[in-house]
């Protein structure tokens, strides 16, 4: 079976899990270490899976993994006080 052109060619359940197994202990690796990740997703079906990632990670620290589209090729993963950073953020109260 060939994919359509610029397609993609859907994995097998077991290649799935295994692809998804991968990314969560090397995402999660470098999310641990730095607290952030970057990583490509050029479809949706790229981008479903580093959200599930995400999720899996979430559950398994206990605690959010947040999910952002960097653009239209990529995603971050972060944890709190990892991610966005506010254009204005609010003055300190005095």
């Amino acid at each position: 079976m060939q994919p359509a052109e610029g397609g993609t060619t859907p994995l097998t359940e077991e290649e799935e899990l295994r692809a998804r197994a991968v990314l969560f202990s090397d995402l999660g690796n470098v999310i641990a270490e730095r607290g952030w990740v970057r990583f490509p997703a050029y479809s949706p079906e790229e981008r479903r899976r580093l959200v599930d990632v995400a999720h899996r990670l979430s559950s398994h620290w206990g605690q959010q993994v947040y999910v952002e589209a960097e653009d239209q090729c990529a995603l971050k993963l972060y944890l709190a006080g990892h991610g966005p950073q506010l254009a204005n953020p609010p003055l300190p109260q005095a």
